[in-house]
């Protein structure tokens, strides 16, 4: 919990100068945000997904959400890479490995030209479904999770999250098939 204290105010600071997210609001930020990207722990227990055992990156990671909260939340046996071509919102990202000791790898560049392949990719908030699936899924060698809010395309594979906070929200999985 102090780690995620420690987020939030940094995340606050450096907002008014680099503009890293709309939402000021500190009980927002937490549950739209922080409470939002873990989210994706359920999903991964949902799928039967190792965290230990598998590489995951996180694609458009902006001020790190969902991949520095899950950094925080599974602790160094997740291995990720936080993947951003804004070089503001990458610089925040290594601060916050830095000063909070995360082990996440940090890619300052647009996915569509990285050719590294992770097990799984994971995105929040990223832009249309049929715009992103081709990126996700050539960066991951089983499949990808994308984050969509209240919007559930039809014909895909899903985890239901309903919280107190996050009502009716969906996490799309797209199994990777060869």
């Amino acid at each position: 919990m102090e780690k995620l204290s420690v987020y939030l105010k940094e995340l606050r600071r450096w907002n008014r100068v680099h503009n890293l997210t709309a939402i000021e609001d500190t009980r927002e930020i937490a549950i739209r945000h922080f409470l939002d990207s873990l989210t994706l722990s359920l999903c991964f227990k949902e799928k039967n997904v190792d965290v230990e055992k598998n590489t995951f990156c996180d694609v458009g990671s902006g001020a790190g959400f969902p991949g520095a909260v899950l950094s925080i939340y599974y602790g160094p046996v997740l291995n990720i890479t936080l993947i951003e071509s804004v070089s503001k919102k990458c610089a925040f990202l290594e601060f916050i490995k830095a000063e909070l000791d995360l082990s996440y790898e940090v890619i300052c560049k647009r996915a569509e030209h990285i050719n590294l392949e992770f097990d799984y990719a994971v995105c929040r908030a990223l832009g249309k479904l049929k715009d992103i699936e081709p990126i996700l899924l050539k960066l991951s060698k089983k499949g990808a999770f994308v984050m969509k809010g209240k919007e559930l395309p039809a014909g895909y594979q899903f985890c239901k999250i309903d919280l107190k906070d996050i009502k009716d929200s969906y996490i799309i999985f797209i199994p990777k098939t060869k």
